[in-house]
């Protein structure tokens, strides 16, 4: 017996032993995690995952043995029993699920000459540098790519990152010190608010597009050296438009600078799809962008910025994400490129967008529907209620309609909603699909009278 116990402490296994307590504190670590798990859970804001089986477009296969999310969902309803021809693009997809819930506004993720070039970028130039620009060299692809977004931007030069979240993160530590402030809009996203709070600025923080508060804080900061105005150009769970015109405006009077998120503009807001600033008619105004290749420029990854030439020199030198993380893989650079120039070519896709948006908004008015926003293809059906959301969330995949509820942390407590997001390749044929099922789902539920 003693033996034994002499060979449980020399293997960490006695009672006190570094493994024992060890042990302890797992178990310990996994009962808070579990509760509060089950505190998600009891208030109706967990977020499931569905699996997709099939490449992003309007119409999706989910995973398990049909294409409802549980296997049964859609699967009787007949949607779609041929393959279904897009005029723009030539392309057959999967019978299946009504896809409401994408950022892929211009359905180029699953375009045929997105799709080729991806393939012929991983032919010529390999799966990836296997390190960071810096220390193994960058690629002639990605030096094109970014000369290509300054031009299609009008701008001075560009830099890729891994995502824009890493663009985010990245610019203000490098560009601003304790002797400058930056003024950010209160619903910003989530990446602008992490990297203003990785800066030593001064932060400010003015209400939402509510330019009193704004221009009352730019007084404030007059004693600061340089002043940042950052704001997102579209508010991804609002749907709404940064007032950029008065931005501009009060940047100029108070000889500030203005710094937009594109993610959700980039590609189809704007005559040409350049964006808000180009919507807007402040091009010349707005000094630095910062936006995605992962939502209308391809849907793969990848983020940048674009501004001054000396600016850009700068984040080379000194921006974390950019130094410490991974060259783009090139397939995700073609896909991004080509997607560009499709862009640049015509206007036609991105100019589809606004009737879409129009005859989604307007027949969910009709129904008794609240939609928040105006004019942008992000249409969040407001509920105020998670469990509704969520509810109503399922309801319509059983209609054969994907689409997910959004509730707290994501938005604030009281403002959950179902977020639709029109695409270029849906038909109308799919809108008023999509419009008739959230009515009988919104009766069913009590949303609708």
């Amino acid at each position: 017996m003693l033996r034994c116990a002499a060979v449980r402490v020399l293997r960490g296994g006695g009672a006190g032993s570094p493994r024992a307590a060890s042990g302890s504190a797992v178990a310990q670590l996994r009962r808070r995690l579990e509760s509060e798990l089950e505190d998600i859970r009891g208030a109706g804001t967990w977020k499931s995952e569905r699996v997709i089986a099939s490449r992003q477009g309007p119409h999706l296969r989910l995973a398990g043995g049909g294409a409802g999310a549980y296997g049964a969902a859609g699967r009787a309803l007949g949607f779609f029993p041929t393959p279904v021809r897009r005029p723009n693009f030539s392309l057959s997809l999967p019978a299946g699920i009504l896809n409401f819930c994408a950022n892929n506004y211009l359905g180029l993720s699953s375009h045929p000459e997105v799709i080729r070039a991806a393939v012929e970028a991983l032919e010529k130039f390999g799966a990836g540098l296997s390190s960071v620009r810096f220390i193994c060299g960058t690629q002639s692809i990605h030096k094109d790519l970014e000369e290509k977004i300054a031009r299609f931007h009008q701008r001075e030069d560009a830099i890729l990152y891994a995502s824009c979240f890493d663009a985010n993160a990245g610019i203000f530590e490098a560009l601003l010190t304790p002797e400058d402030a930056v003024l950010s809009d209160e619903l910003n996203h989530a990446s602008i608010i992490d990297g203003i709070r990785l800066c030593k600025a001064n932060k400010y923080r003015y209400k939402h597009m509510d330019m009193q508060d704004l221009e009352a804080k730019l007084q404030d900061t007059q004693k600061h050296r340089l002043r940042l105005v950052a704001t997102d150009g579209a508010f991804s769970m609002d749907g709404d438009i940064a007032p950029l015109r008065e931005i501009c405006q009060l940047a100029q009077k108070y000889d500030a600078l203005v710094f937009i998120d594109e993610c959700h503009a980039t590609g189809f807001l704007g005559p040409s799809g350049r964006g808000t600033d180009e919507l807007l008619g402040v091009m010349d105004k707005v000094t630095i962008i910062n936006s995605t290749l992962g939502k209308a420029l391809g849907g793969a990854a990848g983020g940048y910025t674009t501004g001054p030439k000396p600016l850009i020199d700068l984040l080379r030198q000194r921006s974390r994400p950019y130094l410490f993380s991974n060259s783009l893989p090139p397939a995700v650079v073609g896909c991004a490129s080509k997607a560009l120039d499709l862009l640049m070519e015509s206007n036609a896709i991105a100019q589809s967008m606004a009737a879409k948006t129009q005859r989604f908004r307007s027949k969910m008015t009709a129904a008794g529907f609240t939609i928040s926003g105006k004019d942008h293809p992000i249409c969040p059906v407001m509920l105020g209620d998670a469990r509704l959301a969520a509810v109503m969330a399922e309801d319509m995949l059983n209609r054969g309609i994907y689409v997910i509820g959004f509730s707290y942390p994501v938005v604030p407590k009281g403002k959950a909603r179902i977020r639709v997001q029109i695409s270029a390749v849906h038909s109308d044929e799919d809108i008023d699909r999509c419009v008739e099922a959230f009515t009988e789902v919104g009766r069913e539920r009590g949303a609708l009278p």
